[in-house]
């Protein structure tokens, strides 16, 4: 008997709407300081984009401007779109394929991540994770020789990256999902900067990402997915940084009552299984949020500590299976847990 539940992106959209503020009456601010706000669904995922502070007809202009930023991103980086940049290295055959600027500067950066995660994060796992079914949505358990077959082309060590060619071995295939929307929120801030915007808030499904404080001067609060139910289990504080959680509870199916979630381990091909169930990385940027979300959920609790110590510039949460949390202690004054969650067991990670 198999039964499938997804939880598409716009649940992070309904934990930022839930902590964002409300927006200002007449009464209460001027005109100019009521924010200005885009929906779409792009990479697959719904995004909300709002910005604060802007005329209202400038402040469209510039989410319009947001917009096709993210459409060319995606127009470059889709791996079913055979226009797109990496679909024709994926299938060159192993010949260099020239990259746009753009597509080249990812590329870099996702490599350096594979390294500085150890390879918890590698961008040539695609093929195993389609053979799941997580990319066609026909969902099926592989047999573990397919699986050890396809494993034999995951290693992120043989991509290569010249200037601005990039040689995907042939047999190989890779994907820049897991960072793609990171990198696509560091735009968008990057973006709003250079308007003179400095109070914004962007969901790009799991992904939050603020540029300043809220018009008032406050920090943003955003909520976090209750990994087992619709809920919301905690909240944390903002300030110019981004919050993106990786789940297993965000896409998966179940079989024979077993459920199979979309991260996978690159170590056996299977759903990773580190007694995480949900992990969430605070820090500037978007990027490294994206990767290394992805990774401490794949270490799980202790190597998730051991990588922390290892690295700065981030903090993390980690929702654990058995119903224990665990954060880095420089979210020790701006995290909280709420709802079915608070007075559960919380340890701070130290130095």
């Amino acid at each position: 008997m198999r039964s499938i539940r997804l939880f598409p992106a716009f649940l992070a959209t309904l934990a930022l709407t839930a902590c964002a503020p409300s927006t200002p009456s007449a009464s209460s601010a001027a005109p100019e300081t009521e924010p200005v706000r885009s929906e779409l669904f792009a990479m697959d995922t719904v995004m909300d984009l709002t910005v604060y502070g802007t005329d209202p007809a400038e402040g469209e202009a510039l989410l319009a401007d947001a917009e096709a930023e993210i459409r060319h991103l995606e127009g470059l980086l889709s791996v079913t779109d055979p226009d797109s940049e990496i679909y024709a290295a994926d299938h060159s055959g192993g010949v260099p394929v020239p990259l746009s600027e753009d597509t080249a500067d990812l590329v870099a950066q996702a490599l350096t991540l594979c390294e500085r995660t150890g390879g918890a994060l590698d961008i040539s796992i695609y093929p195993v994770v389609r053979a799941w079914g997580f990319t066609t949505v026909d969902y099926r358990v592989p047999g573990e020789e397919e699986l050890q077959s396809l494993l034999r082309a995951v290693d992120w060590t043989r991509i290569r990256l010249d200037g601005d060619r990039l040689t995907v071995p042939d047999g190989m295939e890779i994907d820049l999902g897991a960072v793609a929307k990171g990198y696509t929120g560091d735009r968008l801030m990057d973006l709003f900067r250079d308007r003179g915007v400095t109070s914004a808030l962007v969901s790009l499904g799991g992904n939050i990402q603020a540029l300043g404080s809220k018009p008032d001067g406050s920090a943003w609060r955003v909520a976090l997915q209750d990994p087992d139910g619709d809920g919301y289990a905690g909240v944390v504080e903002l300030r110019d940084e981004a919050a993106i959680t990786s789940g297993g509870y965000e896409r998966y199916f179940e079989e024979n009552g077993v459920r199979y979630w979309h991260i996978i381990d690159p170590a056996d091909g299977h759903p990773a299984r580190s007694g995480v169930a949900s992990a969430t990385i605070v820090g500037p940027s978007g990027i490294e949020g994206d990767a290394l979300s992805t990774a401490l959920f794949l270490l799980g609790p202790e190597r998730a500590a051991d990588c922390w110590r290892a690295n700065d510039g981030f903090d993390y949460v980690l929702l654990l299976e058995d119903g224990t949390v665990q954060i880095s202690e420089g979210l020790e004054d701006r995290f909280s847990l709420y709802g079915d969650w608070e007075g559960r067991d919380l340890t701070v990670i130290r130095r």
